[in-house]
């Protein structure tokens, strides 16, 4: 019940904030009418001191609406907890949601996203070697790939990446205006030369025509690394992978209107290595 009441004060607070700062816009009475509160209470509140609850939302807010941005936006309630508690912002998790909804603070929705193509080659499959078990126990034991587009005036941008299973980290990407073998391959030669993996790293992908080609499988038995393959048509065989492409999506490309693939380009490497491979927290590394 006291929790009511405090969301309650804390919704009426929000109003009069809101009147306060529109009242050289618009009439006093008119506003007060319109969200709802009599003119009474917005002028005691005005005339009141500000109480010390108040004083410490109002500080809080300004942490919570920092975080809100340098993550641009993506992160949700916990996210945005447990970066204030390692700042050292002493806060409460319901503490932090409830201003978050008080303020329209929310993360970017999810948007369902279609199949680019279907996965088709001559081919023969690579065994499922991880069957969705998505836990290793170090770094460059298991790299997860795939590949999505992104659209601009110009055209799709196809965007392919390779990452470690262990940290999440993308260990090699590449982009190009076609999709085909070679944006896989520099994809692949990029992770290679940066992590040097030992032989019997698996190497797991969904089952298309560029990963099933016999050129792209030479490069892994070259360098003896172990090719795997989700089953068809089956995308939470490649989870992890799908994830990633989920939260790129969601956090920069859908409510952007790229110009020029050069624009997308410049925008996705400043995505992948300054926030994602550097800054953003991942829930399934205990938020690292």
């Amino acid at each position: 019940f006291k929790k009511g009441r405090a969301v309650l004060r804390e919704g009426v607070v929000v109003r009069y904030r809101f009147i306060e700062d529109h009242g050289t816009e618009h009439r006093v009475t008119a506003l007060c009418r319109a969200l709802q509160v009599s003119r009474s209470g917005y002028y005691g509140w005005r005339t009141r001191p500000e109480c010390a609850r108040a004083r410490e939302n109002r500080r809080l807010l300004t942490h919570i609406r920092a975080v809100h941005a340098r993550s641009r936006e993506a992160y949700g309630i916990v996210k945005t907890w447990r970066t204030l508690t390692d700042q050292g912002i002493h806060c409460g998790h319901n503490r932090v949601a409830r201003l978050r909804r008080l303020h329209g603070i929310e993360a970017r929705r999810r948007r369902r996203y279609r199949l680019a193509y279907a996965a088709r080659n001559n081919e023969p499959a690579a065994p499922n070697l991880l069957q969705r078990d998505f836990t290793v126990a170090r770094p460059d034991r298991v790299w997860v790939g795939d590949i999505t587009f992104v659209p601009t005036r110009e055209g799709w941008l196809h965007l392919a990446v390779l990452l470690d299973l262990y940290s999440r980290k993308v260990v090699g990407w590449a982009m190009s205006e076609r999709q085909n073998r070679q944006l896989a391959t520099d994809a692949l030669v990029m992770a290679i030369e940066r992590r040097q993996p030992r032989p019997g790293l698996v190497h797991h992908t969904d089952q298309g025509i560029v990963y099933a080609s016999a050129a792209y499988r030479d490069i892994l038995k070259a360098h003896r690394l172990v090719p795997s393959m989700s089953r068809k048509g089956d995308c939470y065989d490649n989870a992890v992978a799908e994830s990633f492409f989920s939260g790129l999506k969601n956090e920069l490309v859908w409510d952007r209107d790229f110009k020029t693939r050069q624009e997308a380009r410049s925008a996705i490497f400043e995505w992948i290595e300054v926030f994602y491979n550097r800054e953003r927290l991942h829930q399934t590394l205990d938020y690292v």
